[in-house]
């Protein structure tokens, strides 16, 4: 453990005002013993300085899928006043709602596997992936800022979907007050040819199957069975997104100055959300936020197309449909108790995830006494969990927890790691088929280059803040 930390309890460490001068609030990071041994001392020192910005309220907090990154760290939560305090783009980070949705079925493991490789074949083949990948779309500018706009509304009103996804989606797939005339001409162009594609890095479209199931009466909410074959969509805003947060890192560097704002990191470049430039990127990311709403929506859309067709039915007769959307790097106002009182924060989480508890006004009424799904990508070649949120989560966390197992590797380490080795054959090996648009993304994202996520999920189950439903485990692989 980083020296001057303190450990709370068996999954929470202390990061004590103090730590960094300037700290308005005290830290806590959830991580148990075990993965103690992968908390990076940078990422800590984020963790204290993200305290230090103005308007912060009770801490600033890390799941344990914390990592190093830019400004935040990785797995990094923080909420703000909304009268005086801030809003960091690098609270959101450049994929401007990364998210994860999941797709259930009526089939099981035992009826796809002899056309496993075919499925991943054609769902290669239809939806595209890696680096500048384009999609099927041919959009206008119009059409382009209708998707800033309305997010997946968009793309089910285009007839890639149905009103049950826009209900099953959070935010219904849509953040309100989005304004397209504050993206830049230069984002549009960006994300004119991505829409309903995946994109690089870590995102993915995965086969799965449920291999545990560890709350039954939860699972038969959200329709999961025992050996259950399940689809899991893991993207985000592509180009558009990450131009987004790339002008108005200039903005609020200038505005930070402005403002006469301290700031320990320049990367963490803030201005006041009721400020002119604070409002301007908070409706800028909205509308990037559902671009990418309206992207895993498509590529829903053709994922259950290509499987259909595959095995010659129907999506109905396949029972293919959504069973939850979630955002992982994003800022909203939501209403918490703080102290005793209920007071409009703005959260930033940034790799992590809303778990907000049964009975929340914001859920869906299918979900409303569940809780909210909460979804959590593991590597490629591991396992991926439903989990759902709690009571503990509103009160110690602004209703949040982890959102995928955490990087321990850089992408050049990993790749000098898995040089003179075959990843996807490794894959194979263990009854995993996979397909990417190169062997470098295989290299950057293979298991060891991650925490495993099921010790990320244990600490969030122990600590309260999020329940375990089910574990997914992969079959087949779409990498960009």
């Amino acid at each position: 453990m980083p020296e001057g930390l303190r450990r709370i309890d068996e999954t929470r460490i202390e990061v004590p005002k103090g730590y960094t001068e300037g700290m308005h609030v005290g830290g806590i990071i959830y991580v148990d013993v075990e993965l103690e041994a992968f908390l990076e001392e940078g990422a800590v020192r984020q963790v204290a300085n993200v305290a230090t910005l103005p308007g912060i309220v009770k801490r600033s907090l890390a799941m344990p899928d914390i990592h190093t990154g830019y400004g935040f760290a990785i797995g990094g939560v923080a909420a703000f006043d909304t009268d005086g305090g801030i809003i960091s783009p690098g609270g959101v980070g450049y994929d401007i709602n990364c998210g994860v949705r999941l797709l259930r079925s009526d089939l099981t493991r035992a009826e796809v596997l002899p056309r496993m490789r075919d499925i991943v074949a054609r769902l290669y083949n239809e939806v595209p992936s890696g680096v500048g990948s384009k999609g099927k779309l041919r959009l206008t500018r119009e059409d382009e800022r209708l998707i800033l706009l309305k997010g997946a509304r968009w793309a089910v009103e285009q007839g890639y979907g149905t009103s049950e996804d826009i209900e099953r989606t959070e935010s219904g797939g849509t953040m309100d007050g989005a304004d397209p005339s504050l993206v830049s001409d230069r984002a549009f162009e960006r994300g004119r040819a991505q829409q309903g594609t995946l994109g690089s890095g870590n995102h993915f479209l995965e086969i799965q199957y449920v291999a545990e199931i560890y709350d039954e009466k939860a699972a038969g909410i959200l329709g999961l069975f025992p050996d259950q074959l399940t689809v899991m969509i893991h993207s985000g805003s592509r180009g558009l997104g990450h131009q987004v947060c790339t002008d108005y890192l200039e903005v609020m560097e200038r505005a930070a100055g402005k403002y006469g704002i301290t700031l320990p990191d320049k990367e963490l470049a803030c201005a006041p959300l009721s400020s002119p430039e604070g409002r301007d990127y908070f409706s800028a990311m909205k509308a990037a936020a559902n671009y990418a709403w309206a992207n895993r929506q498509c590529i829903m859309h053709w994922t259950i197309e290509a499987i259909a067709k595959v095995l010659h039915a129907s999506p109905e007769e396949l029972g293919l449909r959504l069973v939850y959307d979630v955002a992982h790097n994003i800022a909203k106002i939501e209403e918490h108790v703080v102290d005793g009182d209920k007071k409009r924060l703005i959260v930033h989480r940034k790799g992590a995830t809303r778990a907000f508890a049964p009975g929340h006004p914001e859920l869906p009424d299918v979900y409303r006494e569940l809780g909210q799904p909460v979804l959590i990508p593991g590597d490629m070649g591991r396992a991926s969990f439903v989990l759902t949120g709690t009571a503990k989560a509103m009160e110690e966390t602004f209703g949040s927890t982890c959102h995928g197992a955490g990087r321990v590797m850089s992408r050049h380490q990993a790749i000098r790691q898995a040089k003179g080795r075959a990843i996807w054959r490794e894959m194979e090996d263990a009854g995993i088929i996979v397909m990417s648009a190169g062997k470098r993304t295989l290299a950057e994202e293979m298991s060891e280059a991650y925490k495993d996520v099921s010790n990320v999920v244990d600490v969030v189950h122990r600590a309260g803040i999020s329940k375990k439903v089910a574990k997914l485990r992969p079959l087949g692989v779409i990498k960009g």
